[in-house]
């Protein structure tokens, strides 16, 4: 098996690979889609567009990383990606992930920057720690900014969850030094604050993705009050899932309900794809959850007038799911035929609502976007029916390669305003 095919099913080790499908005797997984296949009758359409109250268009995208605003100290490498933004003290704070490539590494670093007209940026601070560190999560509290980021190895070649540290910026504009948090080999998806309590979801058992062994993972939903001592919003069992899940992001409601997706790429019972799920507030804690076969990779969930929208990676194909039905291998195989598929196919960013009542995601709008994309992260715009987000994206004027082509090429930070017009 080559270097590319096991990058392919995720970055698991080809003995990891080879043995498990030697033990399953199954038939081997589908073939990955090549891109020019994929292309030959021309792309299919997007999904229907289901809008809710409001009708949605993009009025304004323009590249932020690279760019001439930001200092010298943030040196933008090849790959520029994972990130987070927040309003904070008059200031508009961002942080991405830079590195050679889209794959672990000893090189990756996390910039920080500020800035009052997102044109012109004042330097904050670099995390780097001699191994690769990603997912940068921003939460204000107590006066204080908080950053969270999520350590891994560094072999391009593995999904080795380390545990999380924290950078924190006081009240004086001065960033304290990184320190770990929480168990080791918990990953951190979200933080946010919702009706003044600030949330951590995130994920235990992330290696078991990639290393195809059957094991699940538990997404865990914590809270704080010191933004370092973190504990289960049910202290005695933090985890809200367990089974294929990781990736998480939810918000709450006006009606008082957690409504949530969790990326489900190793599969379940129930099948692969996401969970929509959704909780009371009285007991946001207990989870209830239904499948859908699309997978919304690296979900940002934000409220604005009323409805919840959610921005998720969405897959160019005829249905455009990542559990294509098939059941005839065991669950092994399965899930690295299905990653195969889905590796060799072109994606967008896009945004999605939250159907109220039903437990289901309905299409919205594509943002410009192409190749290795979708890492998003917003807030409220300069006027009550505008947002403003930012998402990582290879050129989104250039070729429209597949992912996996895309993760080894350039990618840029670009910042996109959305209107949201009421019907």
């Amino acid at each position: 098996m080559s270097r590319l095919l096991v990058r392919l099913v995720g970055g698991a080790l080809l003995g990891s690979v080879a043995s498990c499908r030697a033990a399953t005797a199954d038939p081997p997984a589908p073939a990955p889609v090549l891109a020019a296949e994929a292309d030959a009758g021309g792309d299919p359409p997007p999904p229907r567009v289901e809008l809710g109250r409001h009708a949605v268009t993009i009025t304004g995208t323009r590249r932020v990383i690279p760019s001439a605003g930001l200092p010298a100290e943030t040196k933008a490498l090849n790959s520029n990606n994972n990130l987070d933004v927040i309003r904070h003290d008059g200031r508009v704070f961002l942080a991405w992930r830079t590195s050679k490539d889209h794959y672990a590494s000893d090189a990756s670093a996390i910039h920080v920057v500020s800035s009052t007209d997102e044109t012109s940026w004042r330097f904050e601070a670099t995390v780097a720690l001699g191994t690769d560190v990603r997912e940068p999560r921003f939460l204000a509290l107590n006066g204080s900014l908080f950053l969270y980021l999520s350590r891994l190895g560094t072999d391009p070649l593995k999904f080795e969850p380390k545990g999380v540290s924290c950078v924190e910026r006081k009240a004086d504009g001065t960033w304290t030094k990184p320190e770990e948090i929480y168990k080791p080999g918990f990953l951190a998806w979200r933080t946010r604050t919702e009706r003044d309590v600030p949330y951590m979801v995130g994920y235990m058992g992330g290696a078991n993705i990639y290393l195809f062994n059957g094991e699940p993972l538990t997404v865990e939903l914590l809270t704080t009050a010191d933004g370092r001592a973190w504990k289960g919003k049910n202290p005695d069992a933090p985890g809200v899932y367990t089974g294929g899940g990781s990736e998480t992001d939810f918000a709450i409601t006006d009606a008082r309900q957690l409504v949530a997706v969790i990326r489900n790429e190793a599969g379940d019972a129930t099948g692969w794809g996401s969970k929509v799920c959704h909780a009371d507030l009285a007991d946001l804690a207990r989870w209830t959850c239904k499948s859908d076969p699309k997978k919304y990779d690296s979900p940002y969930v934000f409220r604005h007038d009323g409805e919840v929208y959610l921005v998720g990676r969405r897959n160019i194909s005829p249905t455009g799911n990542y559990d294509l039905g098939q059941r005839e291998r065991s669950a092994v195989s399965q899930t690295v035929g299905y990653q195969l598929d889905y590796r060799g196919r072109k994606k967008r960013c896009s945004l999605w609502r939250f159907v109220p009542g039903e437990d289901r995601i309905a299409y919205v709008l594509d943002l410009p976007s192409r190749g290795d994309t979708c890492f998003a992260g917003g807030f409220p715009g300069a006027t009550s029916d505008e947002v403003v987000l930012y998402n990582y994206s290879s050129d989104v004027d250039g070729p429209d390669v597949p992912w996996v082509d895309g993760q080894n090429g350039p990618t840029y930070v670009y910042r996109h305003v959305l209107r949201f017009t009421r019907g």
